[in-house]
């Protein structure tokens, strides 16, 4: 697939997760959170050390959300990230967006592993949320 495919692939199903989604409105896990919910999507913020972000309920992982999601958007670092792929692997999970910063080789390779339809070093899904609507 294509990077343009793989955006469209990833923005085409719904709900979707928001991994190290963040309290501090000026971090990149509450940015991308809030990207979401104003393109009036249906998102499920995940941080293990809050109870609700943006007046959403907040989950500690992936296996904790309420519902099964399309897509996971992480917002973490590489070794945490690592872990959130396994999860994602673990669950059905199949589009997995890594955010700046949040990649690593043994990510990408487990991803490539659980079939998981993959964006990595492209654009910034604070970008592509605002021009896909």
């Amino acid at each position: 697939m294509t990077e343009h495919q793989q955006i469209q692939a990833f923005l085409e199903g719904t709900p979707h997760a928001v991994v190290g989604a963040s309290r501090d409105r000026a971090k990149y896990g509450n940015k991308v959170l809030r990207v979401f919910l104003q393109n009036h999507r249906s998102v499920f913020p995940v941080n293990p050390n809050a109870t609700e972000v943006e007046g959403l309920p907040a989950y500690p992982d992936l296996a904790s959300l309420p519902q099964p999601v399309h897509g996971v958007s992480i917002i973490t670092p590489p070794s945490v990230t690592e872990s959130i792929i396994e999860q994602a692997g673990q669950l059905g999970i199949k589009h997995v967006w890594l955010q700046p910063g949040a990649e690593s080789d043994q990510a990408v390779s487990r991803a490539a592993h659980w079939g998981i339809n993959l964006i990595s070093g492209g654009p910034c899904i604070l970008v592509a949320l605002r021009y896909h609507e």
